[in-house]
């Protein structure tokens, strides 16, 4: 795996034609209202092509057309509209930079006319967030591997992004790193070899590091952990604790991230059918995505810690793996009676989340693929969302809205825990109905932190879309790491509780 870092040039300036002549790949951005196209390197050839073309800026697609140039430059003009969402604008950019790629070259160059400041500067930031995310080289293991070009350099003209779009940079690496451990074969990505890839990446991080292994689980008292992965031939399993530490004394709280790591996911006794069962090995997503968030903040260096908790595992069918109406008891005390052995993502997550708030965290916020309520809910458009903090809901879907990572929040009432209440047990694991599972799974795991640290789940719902999610060209699409930036840097969430 290799997360690419091409060079990217800022000039506010405006574009002069003879620049043109260096790149073979363009893309102009202009107001879909309003721009005077004529002022255009080659303004004039554009409107009388578009105008052949009976081609308007609003049109769903870009405009492509190669310049009469020496080196004909393909360029792909793009109608911007302010009123258009974060999720809107990356689309927009996806479509723009798939374009483009049709013949990819190792420069890009990104052109602004007519905009105004903060939407140059939004339409920019896509253009680039869409060119990181399609030049990842997703794994591979075809005996004649696709020919491929990778980015050596993004120059932009008309506008400067102060911070030289680092923060874009950190989250499509994030981003990059979730979606290629997603894709991984579950023969290539098991607990075992998960946990050492990512001990590599801690040692160049330099991220404390420690392994919970079914051992230490044991000792633990992390009973639900270890149901679930009883079924298991390798003994690998495990909870991975990273720590980021920021340079200097910091008395800033902490932040927890804590993510479901099921490598391959069979559904255990309560085996699923083939259809089912199929990409079952994406069901550690929401793992890459904490691991992804935490690199990202890393390269950003912010000025709080970050724990991050990846419960890594897989849910498997064997003789000893756990069945229907047993009663185990999770490292909190509570015991849980297991009602469906395909829910076993919260399993795991109930005693990770008790472990990491343990530790008392101001903030965690967890992500996992966990049910087929939530998609059946929202569809993978968008990822679904749950609070202990009911103020915070339209802060998350602001964070959604302007990350372009849309998130839906559910409520937690307290009338919901009626279903999960238990003969045998403090209470039932899920029900057998397949009514509001994905606010069922939420007020589940509410009950396993300990104290009243606040807390975000994420039901990635959207973890994978069918062609692509905003800016990401994938199937799988990483969702989580922007969304997370944007409710930490923009939302500001540390400064209320």
């Amino acid at each position: 795996m290799h997360l690419n870092n091409p060079k990217i040039s800022q000039n506010a300036g405006s574009l002069p034609a003879k620049d043109l002549e260096i790149d073979v790949n363009a893309i102009f951005l202009v107001p879909k209202e309003g721009a005077d196209l004529r002022k255009l390197p080659y303004g004039e050839v554009l409107r009388q092509r578009m105008r052949r073309a009976r081609y308007e800026l609003g049109d769903a697609d870009p405009f492509v057309t190669e310049l009469p140039n020496q080196t004909g430059t393909r360029l792909v003009l793009v109608g911007i509209d302010a009123a258009k969402s974060g999720f809107e604008l990356l689309s927009r950019a996806r479509a723009a930079i798939a374009a483009a790629r049709r013949h990819p070259t190792p420069r890009l160059l990104i052109a602004c006319f007519g905009l105004e400041d903060r939407l140059a500067a939004r339409a920019c930031e896509a253009a680039v967030a869409a060119a990181l995310a399609a030049d990842m080289q997703m794994p591979s293991y075809k005996s004649k591997p696709d020919k491929t070009t990778r980015l050596r350099e993004i120059r932009i003209y008309g506008h400067r992004q102060p911070d030289g779009y680092a923060r874009t940079r950190a989250a499509a690496r994030g981003n990059n790193l979730a979606r290629y451990l997603t894709a991984l074969p579950p023969n290539e990505l098991t607990p075992g070899s998960y946990r050492r890839r990512v001990e590599k990446l801690a040692r160049g991080y330099r991220w404390k590091r420690e392994f919970l292994d079914m051992r230490k689980l044991k000792a633990s008292g992390a009973g639900a952990f270890l149901a679930v992965v009883r079924g298991s031939a390798e003994p690998d399993a495990g909870i991975l604790h990273l720590r980021y530490t920021p340079a200097g004394k910091s008395r800033k709280p902490g932040l927890a991230l804590v993510g479901k790591g099921v490598c391959f996911d069979t559904g255990g006794t309560n085996l699923k059918t083939a259809r089912h069962m199929h990409g079952m090995h994406e069901d550690m997503e929401g793992s890459a995505v904490a691991l992804g968030t935490l690199l990202a903040l890393t390269e950003l260096k912010v000025d709080f810690p970050v724990d991050c908790w990846l419960a890594l595992a897989q849910n498997q069918i064997g003789p000893r793996a756990y069945k229907q109406n047993e009663v185990v008891r999770a490292a909190n005390g509570k015991t849980i009676e297991v009602v469906h052995t395909d829910a076993e993502g919260r399993m795991i997550l109930a005693d990770t989340l008790y472990l990491a708030s343990r530790a008392k965290p101001k903030i965690i916020v967890d992500y996992a693929t966990l049910t087929g309520a939530c998609v059946g809910a929202l569809s993978t458009r968008m990822s679904g969302a749950f609070t202990n903090r009911p103020g915070w809901i339209p802060v998350l879907i602001e964070a959604g809205e302007e990350s372009g990572e849309r998130v839906w929040p559910f409520p937690l009432p307290e009338d919901y825990e009626k279903p999960l209440k238990s003969d045998i047990a403090d209470i039932k694991q899920c029900t057998l109905d397949s009514e509001a599972d994905h606010i069922l799974a939420g007020v589940f795991l509410k009950k396993f932190l300990d104290g009243d640290p606040a807390w975000v789940h994420v039901d990635l719902a959207a973890g994978n879309h069918k062609g692509g999610l905003a800016h990401i060209p994938t199937d799988i699409t990483g969702f989580g790491v922007r969304f997370t930036l944007s409710l930490l840097l923009d939302q500001k969430i540390f400064g209320s509780s």
